[in-house]
C-alpha cells in the first residue's frame, strides 16, 4: 500500500467518524429538546442538514443510533469525574469530588444529562421491556463502594453497608437531575452540591470518639 493510498484511507477514517459524532450530537440535542419518544431518525437527520439514508449508512437504526449515544454519555460523564477522584488520596475527598463533579456535569453538560435520562425511560426492547435497568448502574456502584471500603479500612468511615450507602449516593444525584431538568434554574446546584457533600459526610463519618469523663446516655 502507497502513503498515498494510507493517507486516504485515514482521512475516509477521520471523516466517518466525524460524521457518526456529528450525528450522535445531533440525537443527544433532539433527544433533549424533543423527548425520546419523539426523537426520529428524520428529525435527528433534519437537525444534521443530512439525509436519513446518511444516518442509516452508519447506524443500523434508531435503536443503534440511541445506544451509542448513552454510550458516548456515560464516558464522556466519566472522563469528566473520574480522573479528579481518583487523584484524591483519601476516601472523604474521593467522595467529596465525586458529588461535586457529578452535580457539576449536570451543570456544564445539561442537554447530555436530560439525554440520558430520556433514554433510560424510554428505550425498549422489543418484547417491551427496559434496555437500561437498575444492573446498568453496577459499574458505578462498584466504583463508590471501592471508595467506601477504603474509608472504612484507613479508618475515615464507620461502619456501614457500602452497597447500601452506594445507592443512596447515586440516587441523590440522580435526584438533583430530576428536579434540575423540572425546575431548571431554579435548582441551584452549587447548593445541591454542599448539601449533598455535608449529608454523605455526616452519613459516613466515625461518630466522635467521648471525651474523658462523658457519661453515655441511658438507653
Amino acid at each position: 500500500m502507497t502513503s498515498g493510498t494510507r493517507s486516504k484511507g485515514t482521512r475516509s477514517s477521520f471523516l466517518e467518524e466525524a460524521r457518526r459524532a456529528q450525528i450522535v450530537q445531533c440525537a443527544i440535542d433532539i433527544i433533549s429538546t424533543h423527548g425520546y419518544a419523539q426523537a426520529s431518525l428524520a428529525l435527528i437527520a433534519e437537525r444534521a442538514g443530512i439525509s436519513k439514508g446518511v444516518i442509516s449508512y452508519h447506524f443500523a437504526g434508531k435503536d443503534e443510533l440511541i445506544a451509542q449515544v448513552y454510550t458516548e454519555v456515560m464516558t464522556l460523564a466519566a472522563k469528566a469525574v473520574l480522573p479528579r477522584v481518583e487523584q484524591q488520596p483519601g476516601a472523604s475527598d474521593k467522595l467529596r469530588v465525586y458529588i461535586e463533579g457529578s452535580i457539576a456535569f449536570i451543570g456544564t453538560h445539561g442537554p447530555h444529562s436530560i439525554a440520558l435520562l430520556e433514554i433510560w425511560n424510554g428505550l425498549r426492547t422489543p418484547q417491551g421491556k427496559p434496555v437500561f435497568d437498575a444492573r446498568s448502574y453496577e459499574p458505578g456502584l462498584d466504583f463508590l463502594q471501592n471508595i467506601f471500603r477504603q474509608g472504612q479500612a484507613e479508618g475515615e468511615f464507620r461502619r456501614f453497608s457500602p452497597r447500601h450507602m452506594a445507592v443512596a449516593v447515586r440516587s441523590a444525584i440522580d435526584g438533583v437531575l430530576v428536579q434540575r431538568i423540572t425546575y431548571g434554574d431554579k435548582v441551584d446546584l452549587e447548593e445541591s452540591s454542599r448539601e449533598l457533600v455535608d449529608l454523605f459526610h455526616a452519613a459516613t463519618a466515625k461518630p466522635a470518639a467521648p471525651t474523658r469523663g462523658s457519661r453515655r446516655p441511658r438507653a
